[in-house]
């Protein structure tokens, strides 16, 4: 499969998201336990997204010097596309990791170490999915049918259950982590694990951390297929969807409080997944155009979000806002 990736872009990219996270965990390591305010999720999440179109408007540049104008233009358009959906895509992410910390009763000032542990996770695993993605499809075409036929069901499915409320307590993956690990009652500060009679016993941070890992993992199996629709191009798969999760984190603590008023942003979302489900089905049939693409994946997401303001869901408040924590030791 051809790729615009160098080596030496690889290598950058690579050096470029470690120094990221090290800068991230150095300012969380600094603040210590303390709750992230509105103000400093903004900045952050300014920050990245900034960051994302430096890196598309170097990579044009370079494109544009080495392959031609028609090729840069191309190629910056799948990468501005694919972070577009990756990040819209994101938010379903926030939806889960809300519910899981207030499920938990996990104090916001302890939620940013879990999340930027979860973010390294999902960046390490998301890296060796879109890898194996690439080379399934480069030897397998017609799995590319089956990534629109995985977005196309996804995407209705969620239309249906869009106002279904998910009991955690019947989660398969909860109740094997509740069987197999012991498990303290209580809370000890940011610790995941500590020592009780001689033995490791795990907090339940420990457990929203896997849970976090894992959900991340399985909203991949709809979100990289959704971006290969895009570009098969493996480069532009990958840092597209690493620019979207490392604003994973500030994305996270910008939205937590106003999640509920976003209610019409599942639906948005949904048909922004049947509709890439089906672009992905008719790629050998009609190859929709990126910028016909990119208009409806950004018409949808700004009337989603429009008309959440507008239309304010009968008899609902923050029922989803985190509450504290009643369980922590001192």
């Amino acid at each position: 499969m051809e790729s615009i990736g160098t080596w030496y872009w690889y290598t950058g990219f690579a050096i470029f998201v470690i120094v990221a996270i090290v800068v991230d965990l150095l300012v969380l390591e600094s603040k210590g336990a303390a709750k992230v305010s509105f103000k400093e999720a903004l900045n952050w999440s300014i920050v990245w997204i900034v960051l994302s179109f430096i890196f598309n408007a170097l990579l044009w540049w370079y494109l544009d010097d080495k392959l031609g104008r028609e090729v840069a233009n191309a190629k910056a358009a799948e990468f501005f596309t694919g972070y577009l959906i990756e990040k819209s895509l994101a938010v379903d992410n926030i939806f889960v990791f809300l519910m899981l910390f207030t499920f938990f009763g996990v104090q916001p000032q302890y939620q940013r170490k879990v999340l930027i542990l979860g973010v390294i996770l999902a960046i390490v695993l998301r890296a060796i999915m879109i890898l194996i993605g690439a080379w399934l499809i480069a030897k397998f075409h017609w799995i590319l049918y089956l990534f629109g036929a995985i977005l196309l069901i996804t995407g209705v499915k969620m239309l249906l259950m869009a106002e279904a409320d998910p009991d955690i307590n019947k989660n398969p993956i909860l109740r094997f982590i509740r069987r197999h690990i012991p498990v303290t009652n209580e809370y000890h500060g940011e610790k995941f694990s500590i020592l009780k009679d001689g033995k490791r016993w795990f907090t339940p941070l420990f457990v929203v951390m896997i849970m976090i890992g894992i959900t991340d993992v399985i909203f991949a199996v709809d979100s990289i297929p959704a971006i290969f629709a895009i570009t098969l191009d493996p480069f532009i798969v990958l840092t597209s969807n690493v620019f979207a999760i490392l604003g994973l984190r500030a994305m996270y603590f910008m939205l937590a409080d106003l999640a509920d008023r976003f209610h019409l942003l599942k639906y948005g979302l949904a048909f922004i997944l049947v509709f890439i489900g089906i672009k992905m089905l008719l790629l050998d049939v009609y190859k929709i155009p990126i910028g016909f693409a990119l208009s409806v994946v950004g018409v949808v997401l700004v009337i989603s979000v429009v008309g959440s303001l507008w239309v304010t869901r009968p008899g609902t408040s923050s029922t989803l806002a985190p509450h504290k924590d009643k369980g922590e030791s001192t």
